[in-house]
């Protein structure tokens, strides 16, 4: 498979204070079975680190993984650098982990939640069609 034929590159971590991978690296090799293309950043990330790999990567997708209550804030951190480079209409964001959920996407402007890897993929999907949706308009 050609680079410009891979359905999209997708910027995947869990975000800082979270240690654990597996939930992570199960999603990331989910993804990488779709057809995407994955740069896994790892754990105990931060929301800088989302963003520089966001740019460098010309993702447009961060894929946020979330198992422990208190790091959840910093979701904020994300969203903000995201709308202060103006990238916030041209990256989408989806979360998933024990410490999230639904509620979580309302209340920090998060566009999508999955509820495990297979969600994710269907999720990351939706969110690269609004993406073109949204060039095409």
């Amino acid at each position: 498979m050609h680079e410009d034929e891979v359905f999209g590159r997708v910027i995947l971590g869990s975000l800082r204070g979270n240690t654990h991978g597996l939930g992570k690296d199960i999603v990331a090799a989910t993804l990488r079975a779709a057809g995407f293309q994955v740069v896994d950043l790892g754990v105990d990330v931060s929301p800088e680190r989302f963003l520089e790999a966001a740019v460098q990567e010309k993702a447009k997708i961060i894929g946020i993984s979330i198992s422990v209550n208190e790091t959840v804030p910093f979701l904020r951190d994300v969203i903000s650098n995201l709308k202060r480079r103006k990238l916030r209409e041209k990256v989408g964001i989806v979360v998933g982990g024990q410490a999230v959920s639904e509620q979580t996407c309302e209340e920090y402007e998060v566009d999508a939640y999955a509820r495990d890897a297979d969600d994710c993929v269907k999720k990351v999907r939706y969110l690269l069609r609004l993406q073109e949706t949204k060039m095409k308009t």
